[in-house]
């Protein structure tokens, strides 16, 4: 059966109601796309080398698109699974190896340097791994299939533009199967809005430049509200009887992700020590915690600050935002560092 064939089943059967014929063809959209993009002003040369290539929908992307997981490991288990001791090992070499642009980093933009490697971390297992799927393929399939066709359009266009502009040519313009890219795992919109030239090569290039890497993260983090010299949270301990009363007491938060959702609203530190909220080791809450709102999973529990917002924003998940945090606080951080870039300093507690 011919791929073009094979997509158009697969988005029929998923799709049930959507009269897959009366869409114009793959090809027939896609010259529509190139029209439009030499109207944006993209050189000739750019959309034939990144569309002249391009015959039919990468089926694997469909297939990944429509089959994303319903539901995820509780919080516990993808700690456990994302922050095994091979990954903290590699942590804390990473920023070794690093410190001194981290640090550099860290200092133009205020934020930490060891949240910087936390997400770098989680996003592409320190560059390890950051995707193959070709970005412009793949946008142009998910472009084309309806379920969110708007979104992943203007991405295929952001995408042109970032080759018209010249910071990475086609061949390495690659990432995961939904366009996200390089080691920091942007969409193109994120990447125009917020990936830096740190090295001064004249490319923001988030697939290979370390300097370029660290200040996309953090100019990411930056415009999405961190705050220089604050934490991110701490785990504290709570009761089940302090669970039940900070349920029917504390309101939740409102948002337009269902993390923001799944969490209360923010309170001073003194309410959640009258809640009963306690440190792991049983102490009383320090009085200079500043306002904090409760994330919980089955057995864990985290009062999250303000910066803690910024790392949802990078992605919507407690499970990746409270894991980037842990493995921050599991590396050692340089003397004098921690109250210069916002790390937990004297308030840490090292048991993770």
């Amino acid at each position: 059966m011919p791929v073009i064939a094979l997509v158009v089943l697969i988005v029929a059967s998923m799709l049930p109601g959507q009269d897959a014929a009366a869409r114009p063809s793959f090809a027939e959209w896609l010259a529509l796309v190139r029209t439009e993009a030499l109207a944006r002003g993209i050189r000739p040369e750019v959309v034939d080398d990144a569309l002249g290539h391009i015959d039919e929908p990468l089926p694997v992307v469909i297939e990944r698109d429509r089959t994303q997981a319903e539901t995820v490991l509780s919080l516990e288990k993808y700690v456990a699974r994302r922050l095994t001791p091979k990954v903290v090992r590699t942590a804390r070499e990473m920023f070794a190896k690093h410190r001194t642009l981290l640090e550099r980093v860290g200092g133009r933009y205020g934020v930490s340097p060891r949240i910087i490697v936390g997400v770098w971390g989680l996003e592409s297992n320190f560059g390890q791994f950051s995707g193959v799927r070709p970005t412009v393929a793949a946008l142009a399939t998910l472009a084309w299939d309806p379920r969110r066709s708007a979104f992943f359009r203007a991405e295929l266009f952001d995408a042109l533009d970032i080759l018209n502009r010249g910071d990475i040519d086609l061949a390495h313009m690659r990432g995961s199967w939904a366009g996200a890219m390089g080691q920091v795992q942007f969409m193109p919109s994120s990447y125009l809005k917020f990936a830096e030239d740190f090295d001064g090569d004249g490319r923001r290039d988030i697939w290979s430049s370390p300097a370029d890497i660290f200040a996309s993260i953090a100019n990411y983090l930056k415009g999405h509200g961190w705050t220089a010299g604050q934490p991110w949270g701490r785990e504290v301990k709570v009761s089940r009887a302090a669970a039940r009363t900070i349920a029917v007491d504390v309101g939740r938060r409102a948002g337009t992700c269902q993390a923001t959702r799944d969490m209360t609203v923010v309170q001073p530190v003194k309410t959640w020590a009258t809640l009963g909220v306690r440190l792991p080791n049983g102490g009383a809450l320090p009085a200079s915690l500043p306002d904090a709102a409760m994330v919980s999973g089955a057995t864990r529990h985290f009062l999250v600050f303000g910066n803690y917002d910024a790392l949802l924003e990078y992605n919507c998940a407690h499970s990746y935002a409270i894991s980037v945090g842990l493995l921050a606080d599991r590396i050692p951080a340089s003397p004098g560092s921690s109250r210069r870039h916002g790390d937990r300093g004297e308030h840490e507690d090292r048991r993770y």
